[in-house]
């Protein structure tokens, strides 16, 4: 029965099952996506590291573990890395760079150079010395192999490209591009001095079947007082993996909102059909089938349609995953292999199926109350207007189901709470702007009114309407647009304020405090200003009242974080707070009566470090200890651009330890900075420039490549709420048609009720896409004052526009659906109803 009953409705219900298509295929391509990754990262471990074993440190290895350290391993190389300028000559221009001075290349992955042979002789005995320069630098300055590049005294000719390192994405390289020099040059280049900032590593290759965790855990204890960092395969391999399952799940969130979408539009389809075949039911009744069998005859209708959108959204799904890494390949340390993740596929299938069930059974539970008296009297609506209590368990039932899907996806009851209360909060919000619309339009009806606005407003609250369902299901996916596009704001916003008025767009750090004198005289030549000075001394921490970092280390209980007690701090000194901190409690940098220096401390960090006024903090500044006394807490602003230290001394303490400075001025012309940048070069090596325009533009690049992502899966959600748009209209077409009979009938022209559909859709759109964009200017709003904590002002007229597109595509949808409504005749319908 349920097979033959289909027959006239198959089109129809497929069109709808069209938006559990979409949004299995987001569900499904994310998924496989992710198990993709995961087994890539899994299969090319080694390749992320480049060895079995990493050694790094912030200052050389000490020589009591050299023993040690010269048994590990059939393999071994040395790297010292740090920020410097680089210049491409002759005059091509100047960039700050990664410097890697390796004394060999990698034990595992693929070093790929061009030519090919640069990566085999490079820092091999007898080799002339030449440098490896990424594929970016050479492309930004039109450098080419043959070319030269000086790297602080020295300079080396430019032997090969490097078109990828391994475990370093194309993001990486965009952000930090490397030069590779031999390693015994890098003395020779005069850039690692006192107080410069370099990564000491050491690369091991064991030999086959070691235990490589083993052989660190006997190393252990004297690496921890080395201050030594111990990365293994397994390490990096978690690490890495961990990154990007986040990322894998905060895409199948934004893919279950589809979904989601998908199946509210289910439940108001089958809603329309269920009115439809009422009468239908009522003959059943008579001829002796009960309200269970009415029931499974159209449950069973939707869902095997259900599972056909499942099936075809797996499939389309699993072409989608091809397109994935394509996209994110820029941010991907692995190469993918792409291939069918079953799991992932079965997965998709049991949730569709699951949703568009229990979407569907909301409306079809009337079905079971339908009496026979309908076949009698057609207005008999009491027996399906009555609440059921049965609505109520599989209410409950779907919101279990999305929390369990929530758990899932992210492992933590805290985010799945959250994406719940988040999605209802959504939901009744777009939900009530629909019923708040057909309320205000019912209760406030413009009589005066022309005669085709009366109808257009009319039809928003009129039987068969799709107001609450269109300003849900469209409304949602343009809050997802929206609060992306916003949130891309506020993050550029904060490093766009380096380019405006009189702010610092360039940051000279790593000056030695001999050379001072000379880098404020380059900048005067120049006739740039000294906007801000600051020394920094670099410390560690040894004790936090009276106990020591070893001790508190192995004790699990404190809460605090493994990086305070490990980290390298690097603090300045001042007596008075700058204009980009606000004191909280205690007191600005001072000095005890005693003499102890009471510092301030950030106040996140005191949060973090588990501390709080009155505490002291025992350092280790550059072999001197020193004890302080936690005097005051300040918040920061960091959209300033000037350097933010997490703690800062008084005056007359650490005015003799050894110390760099950073300088802060500003250039309003590329060629002032370029003219800069290749003084430092060539009188003080050893300085850094970061030029913050630069940043910026990368940071925009960046986060445009982040954004086209999250489109991507919010334009499933999009496309979704237009399918449910276009099915809605599609099965509701037989009201709109004896609508449409009545009015011509009364003397209406195809052309006015074209332009009362075009006011009904109009209006829906117009609603659906301001309540969006309201809900994301208060969401943005939120990030804005609690997370990002800088001042917003969101950009009216791209908002603006976001809503006349989505308007005009709900309006030209519902025009196009309803074309059959305007072509047939009066006579044709009444002769089909008779």
């Amino acid at each position: 029965m349920a097979w033959r009953d289909s027959r006239r409705s198959r089109a129809r219900l497929l069109l709808f099952m069209a938006s559990i298509v979409l949004g299995i295929a987001a569900l499904v391509g994310i998924n496989s996506f992710g198990d993709n990754l995961a087994r890539s990262i899994d299969d090319q471990a080694r390749e992320l590291l480049g060895a079995d074993l990493v050694l790094s440190a912030n200052q050389p290895f000490s020589r009591t573990l050299e023993p040690r350290l010269r048994g590990l391993g059939v393999a071994r190389t040395r790297e010292v890395a740090f920020a410097s300028l680089v210049e491409f000559r002759p005059g091509r221009g100047v960039r700050l760079a990664q410097v890697r001075a390796r004394s060999g290349g990698f034990f595992y992955g693929d070093w790929e150079t061009e030519p090919r042979s640069a990566a085999r002789q490079f820092g091999r005995a007898g080799a002339a010395p030449g440098a490896l320069v990424d594929d970016v630098l050479l492309t930004q300055f039109g450098a080419k192999v043959g070319d030269s590049v000086q790297v602080g005294r020295i300079i080396l000719p430019i032997i090969g490209r490097v078109l990828k390192t391994p475990g370093q994405s194309g993001f990486a390289s965009a952000v930090a591009p490397t030069v590779f020099i031999p390693a015994a040059l890098v003395m020779g280049t005069g850039l690692v001095q006192r107080g410069s900032r370099v990564q000491y590593r050491r690369s091991y290759q064991f030999a086959p079947g070691t235990d490589v965790a083993a052989v660190v855990k006997t190393l252990q204890v004297q690496l921890d007082q080395a201050d030594i960092d111990a990365d293994t395969v397994a390490g990096r391999q978690q690490q890495v993996g961990r990154s990007f399952a986040d990322l894998t799940r905060y895409l199948s969130l934004v893919a279950f909102v589809a979904l989601l979408l998908g199946c509210v539009g289910v439940a108001s389809a089958v809603n329309l059909y269920v009115r439809e075949k009422l009468a239908a039911v009522a003959v059943l009744r008579c001829l002796g089938a009960s309200g269970k069998q009415a029931l499974l005859i159209y449950l069973i209708q939707t869902a095997g349609l259900g599972l056909v959108g499942a099936v075809l959204g797996a499939a389309l799904g699993a072409a989608v995953q091809s397109v994935l890494p394509r996209v994110l390949g820029d941010f991907l340390p692995v190469a993918i292999t792409v291939s069918v993740s079953w799991p992932a596929v079965l997965m998709g299938l049991a949730t569709g199926l699951l949703m568009a069930v229990l979407f569907a059974l909301l409306p079809l539970l009337s079905i079971r109350r339908v009496s026979p008296l309908r076949v009698l009297r057609v207005a008999f609506e009491d027996d399906t207007s009555t609440p059921d209590p049965i609505r109520g368990v599989v209410l409950a039932v779907i919101g279990l189901f999305i929390l369990g899907f929530a758990y899932n996806q992210t492992h933590s009851w805290k985010l799945t709470l959250g994406f719940g209360a988040g999605l209802l909060v959504a939901f009744a919000a777009l939900a009530g702007m629909g019923r708040l619309l057909m309320l205000l339009v019912r209760r406030f009806f413009p009589s005066g009114w022309g005669y085709v606005w009366r109808q257009g407003l009319a039809n928003l609250y009129r039987p068969q309407n799709q107001t609450l369902t269109l300003v849900t299901s469209v409304g949602l996916g343009t809050f997802l647009l929206a609060t992306l596009f916003l949130t891309q704001a506020l993050l550029l916003g904060r490093v766009q304020l380096a380019s405006q008025g009189s702010q610092a767009n360039l940051v000279l750090f790593d000056i030695q405090s001999e050379q001072l004198a000379g880098v404020k005289d380059l900048l005067t030549r120049q006739q740039l200003p000294v906007l801000l000075q600051v020394p920094i001394v670099t410390m560690r921490l040894t004790a936090i009242n009276g106990r020591s970092t070893t001790v508190l280390k192995k004790d699990t209980t404190t809460g605090i974080p493994p990086w305070v007690l490990t980290r390298e701090y690097r603090v300045t000194y001042r007596d008075s707070l700058n204009a980009s901190e606000k004191l909280l409690a205690g007191t600005a940098p001072t000095r005890g009566p005693d003499g102890t220096p009471l510092i301030s401390v950030e106040s996140g960090y005191l949060e973090r470090a588990k501390l709080k006024l009155g505490d002291t903090l025992d350092f280790n500044v550059q072999g001197a200890p020193l004890r302080t006394i936690v005097g005051g807490t300040r918040e920061l602003d960091r959209s300033r651009v000037e350097p933010s230290f997490l703690v800062v001394f008084p005056a007359g303490v650490l005015e003799q330890a050894p110390q760099f400075h950073v300088l802060l001025t500003r250039t309003n012309t590329t060629a002032a900075l370029a003219t800069v940048q290749q003084n430092l070069v060539q009188q003080f090596p050893n300085v850094s420039a970061i030029d913050l325009g630069l940043i910026l533009s990368t940071v925009e690049d960046i986060l445009g490549k982040i954004s086209f992502v999250v489109r991507f899966m919010a334009g499933f959600s999009i496309l979704t709420g237009l399918l449910v748009l276009s099915s809605s209209v599609v099965i509701s077409r037989y009201q709109r048609v004896r609508e449409s009979v009545l009015l011509r009938t009364l003397g209406a022209s195809r052309r006015q009720i074209l332009r009362i559909t075009l006011v009904e859709y109009g209006l829906l759109g117009l609603l659906a896409s301001l309540a969006g964009i309201g809900l994301a200017v208060l969401a943005a709003w939120a990030l804005a004052v609690w997370v990002f904590e800088v001042g917003f002002g969101p950009a009216v007229l791209p908002l603006l526009g976001l809503a006349a597109l989505v308007t005009v595509l709900t309006a030209g949808i519902g025009l196009f659906n309803s074309r059959d409504v305007l072509r047939r005749s009066p006579l044709e319908v009444l002769r089909a109803e008779g």
